[in-house]
């Protein structure tokens, strides 16, 4: 959910594919329906319930007023969506058509993760290590389409004296039951936010007022500039001020000193359920641990080739030292990583017709992460219409691991995969447009790291070590988040962990295990995703041999959009058993 939301925030919604055409009503069964009827209800019901309205086209735009998120607002939507569940549970799915049966089961699993957040109260944390609810708030280095946008804008600033102190009284009843993030992975946190004290155009909420549209008038100009500067001196810095004091003074030693989720209230259930949110998949700690284990020992013995390629006669960990201090795999500026990543990404796009037959006509950008939060941040993220490269702390960002990331955050990955998501034959309802599962998403990402090598996108052997570096990485995270959240794992053994295994930068190893530690399980998506994926393409190729087309496999998961793995899995085996056909045959391509 959060990363869903980081990615909205930062790039814009995540897709924008429209609910699909009705059918008149004779040719749509009676399940059917039914079902269409719940998920559309509850869709506009969520949407308003986030503060947002609805356009004269039928879109949702952000409202004058932030989301209630007080606890008698967390009781009114448990008590929605447990009868949702209800509802879905009484529809007969054996009479679902074959697109509203995967509408079901994705349905299923957003409310029931929906529902489960709220009966965990997982609202009383609203922050984990890199992502706070605080910083979402404007949009960034981009303004509204109109004059009354931007009055609803300034709307929705009033409104954040509300929203914060709701948000503190939330983390106030976690305080007193002793849910919190982990104090360890809070340090430095509050950093984040000292750009939005600064007065005037300084402040990050004045960026929308750089582009105004062309349609504001010279009048309306000066008057949104001067109501922005009151709205940032008298509503802005004061309510930052006294949620800085609140951390300072109130959360942050209050902040529990332990780090495992089973030591929070019900925290063997809670870990339990956060395994389900992010995988999808119904898997004990023990079985992602043992996975993991498997996977380092057989990522590890590919590096040892790489070592007996490059003649290279020290040990493992000496080799790691070497990367890290290297200069020749650094760059000296920002712009030198950059352009970098950048390159790779163009040459890419030269592959792109080898690996999809669709392609999309969105194009996306790449930019730095932004200032106030590259020190916390990872290395980086991609979503609709851009990906972020983190140019914070140079020597900590190797070279040879920006290839493999672009691929992650770029494309084929992230950005790519979304634009698919909003431009592919098919139309999808709107709650599975706007919706991330992460095992789907993050398990796409992680594959075309992989799919990089099949390719010829790697030129070195250190930047296929930097592949096998960033998939040791998520190898390492089963090993570690299960063992920090299940077994009993402190912060520095999981740090010694990654140390050992996998050759990162102290600041990007740190940085990462705080992630784990404050985002349960959350790390465990990526693997576990792309083990189903690559599982999927060599059964594929066994099965088809000749006529299996990476292409068509290609199409097939992206023309789902994100689902659930447990979907992912049934619709990849029926595509195979079918004898692996284009996804899009007989669709209109515009």
């Amino acid at each position: 959910m959060y990363l869903r939301i980081a990615l909205m925030l930062v790039f814009g919604s995540v897709v924008s594919c429209a609910s699909p055409p009705q059918e008149e009503p004779s040719m749509v069964n009676a399940a059917d329906a039914q079902l269409r009827s719940l998920y559309e209800s509850e869709w506009d019901w969520r949407q308003r319930e986030n503060a947002r309205q609805q356009t004269d086209s039928g879109d949702w735009e952000p409202s004058d007023r932030w989301p209630e998120v007080d606890e008698a607002a967390q009781s009114r939507r448990l008590a929605y969506w447990r009868e949702a569940l209800t509802t879905l549970a009484d529809i007969d799915r054996s009479k679902l058509s074959a697109e509203e049966a995967i509408n079901a089961a994705v349905f299923e699993q957003i409310i029931e993760t929906l529902v489960s957040d709220v009966e965990f109260k997982a609202y009383e944390a609203p922050l984990n290590s890199d992502t706070f609810f605080w910083s979402r708030l404007h949009p960034r280095n981009r303004g509204f389409a109109s004059y009354d946008a931007y009055l609803r804008y300034f709307d929705r600033i009033s409104d954040i004296p509300r929203y914060f102190a709701d948000q503190q009284q939330n983390m106030r009843a976690g305080m007193a039951r002793g849910y919190t993030v982990p104090a360890v992975s809070l340090k430095g946190r509050d950093g984040s936010i000292e750009a939005y004290l600064r007065s005037g155009q300084d402040n990050p909420f004045w960026a929308p007022l750089e582009s105004l549209p062309p349609t504001v008038t010279d009048a309306q100009r000066e008057e949104l500039q001067a109501m922005a500067l009151r709205l940032i001196s008298e509503q802005v810095v004061p309510t930052y001020q006294e949620l800085l004091d609140f951390l300072r003074e109130e959360y942050f030693p209050a902040a529990r000193q332990t780090i495992a989720a089973r030591d929070l209230p019900n925290g063997d259930e809670f870990y339990q359920a956060q395994i389900r949110k992010h995988t999808t998949l119904a898997l004990t700690p023990e079985a992602i641990y043992e996975t993991g284990l498997d996977e380092v020992a057989r990522i590890r013995r590919a590096q040892e080739a790489i070592l007996k390629e490059l003649e290279y006669s020290g040990t493992m960990e000496e080799f790691f030292e070497f990367l890290r201090t290297d200069p020749r795999f650094y760059a000296k500026t920002p712009d030198e990583l950059m352009g970098y990543s950048s390159y790779v990404a163009k040459r890419m796009d030269g592959k792109l017709a080898e690996v999809l037959s669709f392609l999309p006509r969105r194009r996306f950008s790449i930019s730095p992460v932004p200032d106030e939060i590259a020190p916390i941040y990872t290395s980086g993220r991609g979503g609709l219409n851009g990906c972020l490269m983190n140019t914070y702390n140079l020597p900590a960002r190797p070279l040879y691991s920006i290839p493999a990331l672009t691929l992650h955050e770029c494309a084929p990955g992230h950005a790519l995969q979304f634009a698919i998501a909003v431009e592919a034959p098919g139309e999808i309802p709107e709650f599975r447009a706007q919706n991330y599962f992460s095992g789907y998403g993050e398990g796409w990402g992680l594959y075309t790291e992989w799919l990089g090598g099949e390719i010829g996108i790697y030129r070195t052997p250190y930047e296929r070590f930097g592949q096998l570096t960033f998939e040791m990485w998520r190898a390492c995270r089963l090993v570690i988040d299960t063992g920090l959240h299940q077994f009993g794992w402190s912060r520095q053994r999981a740090i010694d962990y990654l140390t050992e295994h996998a050759a990162l930068s102290a600041h990007d190893i740190e940085t990462e295990i705080d992630r784990y530690i404050s985002w349960p399980a959350q790390a465990l998506s990526y693997k576990l995703g792309e083990i189903m994926l690559r599982e999927k393409r060599t059964l594929a190729e066994e099965r088809l041999g000749v006529n299996f087309d990476q292409r068509y496999f290609h199409d097939k998961i992206l023309s789902l959009r994100s689902v659930p793995l447990t979907v992912l899995d049934t619709e990849l085996d029926a595509w195979i058993a079918a004898g692996g056909p284009d996804p899009y045959a007989g669709e209109e391509i515009n």
